[in-house]
């Protein structure tokens, strides 16, 4: 019965934990697709769109080559 219980803990955790982060695609005007997790943000004084990539590493994309930004 405990091992049952801390499955269902388990289970709800990670549908909580799920629905914290959203997940975006950005895409450029050259037509890639860019897959991120979390929502990019937006620097106004430099014109970048900082986002974390689906690798969980830091990246950086000029704001002019960005066409939109999706909620997946």
């Amino acid at each position: 019965m405990k091992g049952l219980a801390g499955a269902v803990l388990v289970m709800v955790a990670a549908v909580t934990l799920s629905g914290c982060s959203s997940d975006y695609v950005m895409a450029t005007k050259d037509g890639r697709m860019i897959m991120t997790e979390g929502k990019p943000a937006i620097d106004k004084e430099t014109g970048l769109v900082q986002y974390t990539d689906q690798a969980g590493h830091e990246m950086q994309i000029n704001g002019d080559e960005v066409s939109t930004i999706i909620e997946r």
